[in-house]
């Protein structure tokens, strides 16, 4: 895995053996980001990345500028994995929390005006992410959540629903706050 653009750019992170996390593709990671590159000021972005797993997505985010990235896991190998990066690349501006992602959603009084998740393919709950996040307040208006999930799942009907991108057997599903 490596860092695809910004002031990281070229940097690969080596997560431990054994991490039981599926990383975005690099292919995918660059798809999303060439859509993210057209509308978003990423100097103003406060982020969310519910379900990091190495980190990956949220490295990516600093690396191109953004404020502040709350990384969220339950898996404390993945989180060590990210203090210790963030510590190795200079990084301050990003929020480890070992928490179950759902139960965050639940407790959380921040906003944000990105929320990315990335949920296991088969966790059972994926579907009901989306009004979760609504439900909770945190998305700021006009903030934008981002879902990768399997072709399995179609969003298309929910009321906040904007685009769907595939990248391989990597969907995003876009949602914004009216």
């Amino acid at each position: 895995m490596r860092i695809i653009s910004g002031k990281y750019r070229g940097r690969r992170l080596q997560p431990p053996v054994n991490l039981p996390v599926r990383p975005t593709t690099d292919f995918a990671k660059e798809g999303l980001f060439n859509v993210l590159n057209n509308t978003l000021d990423y100097e103003s972005l406060r982020v969310l990345d519910l379900f990091t797993g190495t980190g990956s997505i949220a490295f990516e985010f600093l690396s191109r500028g953004v404020m502040e990235v709350t990384a969220v896991d339950s898996n404390s190998r993945g989180i060590d994995f990210i203090k210790k990066t963030a510590m190795e690349f200079g990084a301050e501006n990003i929020k480890p929390v070992r928490s179950n992602a759902f139960v965050f959603l639940k407790h959380m009084v921040s906003e944000y005006d990105l929320v990315f998740a990335d949920p296991p393919y088969d966790l059972e709950g994926v579907e009901a992410i989306p009004d979760l996040v609504f439900g909770s307040g945190l998305l700021v208006a006009g903030g934008m959540l981002i879902l990768e999930h399997s072709a399995a799942y179609k969003f298309e009907k929910h009321p906040c629903f904007d685009q769907h991108r595939q990248y391989g057997s990597v969907n995003f599903s876009f949602f914004l706050r009216k």
